[in-house]
């Protein structure tokens, strides 16, 4: 492959995450998919519709990922998930500030690009509060902090840091086929929690659910299969094109809205380059507020107060903080993550779990 058809590839690597993005804009916007709304629905209400929306599109997800794992088009151990160690501290303690952060910023980074599309500017606050303590994180002071201290509370993980190879190396099972299985296996446990509740059961829960769950699929196929080069002209060496990390990449919100904020203070530094990471945000934004302007719901808001202010700042700070020591948000680890069932991804969604848990309960008793 010649270095001109390479960069052809990459066109259409941007090109097809762009439009697979702009979908979930649009799924995300009509269908109200918000993970902080989904826990609080149950908290508040005991109703578990859009939990059970988050779920289909996980299991969803998973399945997709593990099948195309099993016919060995992708690998999980190509991600941004692989690592033999596992820093359990910033993954809870990361975790648990991102979901402390989306309830005062009133939903998580991806509902905020959604209601930024939609007109709110309480949302534009957010984003560039969330930019801002990210990229610190990445790369500035509290970055020093992090990588000398928090993500050296680590363990060891033996088998790896997937179910599918724990799976392969106690059941004595070849490493896609185990891969697969795992997949199939906690998938269909999700599903039956799906299902299990009736009223569940409409054309647009599951639009929603299942919807975002193949668009998912489909990013992971554009970043590991169209996209995965086996031997660059320039390095010689194996490449997933456009992505940050050159590893393969899915959906995430956190980091990329970063970068955007990067690459618009220095461009003309020349290092700067579009990833698909970048795409997948701008995506979202553009089939967001192309869905509010075609329903009639785009209209402008913003802050009641100071205290509104102040709320929604905190809590972009602890989003862009808290989604870089857990290496994701809702969707980078929620759903992302998830789908490749790293044990990672895992903790650090039980540690956005019970910080929005936590932080639903005091709001509620503040009320």
């Amino acid at each position: 492959m010649t270095a001109d058809e390479v960069q052809q590839l990459a066109y259409q690597v941007l090109g097809a995450s762009f439009a697979i993005s702009l979908l979930a804009g649009v799924l995300i916007h009509r269908g109200h998919f918000c993970t902080m709304g989904a826990i609080s629905d149950w908290v508040v209400m005991r109703d578990a519709t859009r939990l059970r929306q988050w779920a289909l599109a996980v299991a969803v997800g998973m399945a997709g990922f593990g099948l195309m794992a099993w016919l060995g088009w992708i690998s999980p151990l190509s991600t941004i998930y692989a690592s033999s160690q596992l820093p359990w501290l910033s993954a809870l303690l990361g975790g648990g500030m991102f979901g402390i952060g989306m309830v005062l910023a009133s939903g998580c980074s991806s509902k905020s690009l959604v209601r930024l599309a939609a007109g709110n500017l309480k949302s534009l606050v957010v984003l560039l509060a969330m930019a801002v303590s990210a990229l610190a994180a990445m790369r500035g002071l509290t970055a020093v902090w992090r990588v000398h201290g928090l993500d050296k509370v680590a363990i060891d993980l033996p088998h790896g840091p997937f179910v599918g190879q724990w799976l392969s190396a106690l059941a004595g099972l070849e490493l896609r086929a185990a891969l697969g299985v795992s997949a199939v296996l906690v998938s269909l446990c999700l599903l039956a929690w799906v299902v299990k509740d009736r009223r569940f059961h409409t054309p647009f829960n599951w639009v929603t659910g299942a919807g975002l769950g193949l668009l998912l699929v489909a990013l992971w196929w554009v970043s590991g299969v169209l996209g995965f080069v086996p031997e660059h002209p320039d390095t010689l060496e194996p490449v997933f094109l456009t992505t940050h990390s050159g590893r393969m990449e899915a959906l995430s919100f956190t980091a990329p809205v970063g970068y955007w904020l990067d690459a618009f203070m220095y461009y003309s530094d020349g290092s700067k380059r579009l990833t698909l990471g970048m795409v997948t945000v701008l995506g979202v934004l553009v089939g967001a507020g192309l869905s509010a302007v075609q329903q009639g719901s785009f209209r402008w808001e913003g802050f009641t107060d100071r205290a509104d202010l102040v709320r929604h700042l905190v809590g972009g700070v602890l989003m862009g903080t808290g989604g870089v020591l857990a290496m994701g948000c809702t969707f980078g680890q929620g759903l992302s993550g998830l789908s490749t069932l790293s044990l990672g991804s895992m903790l650090s969604v039980l540690g956005i779990f019970a910080g929005t848990w936590a932080a639903l309960h005091w709001q509620m008793r503040e009320a």
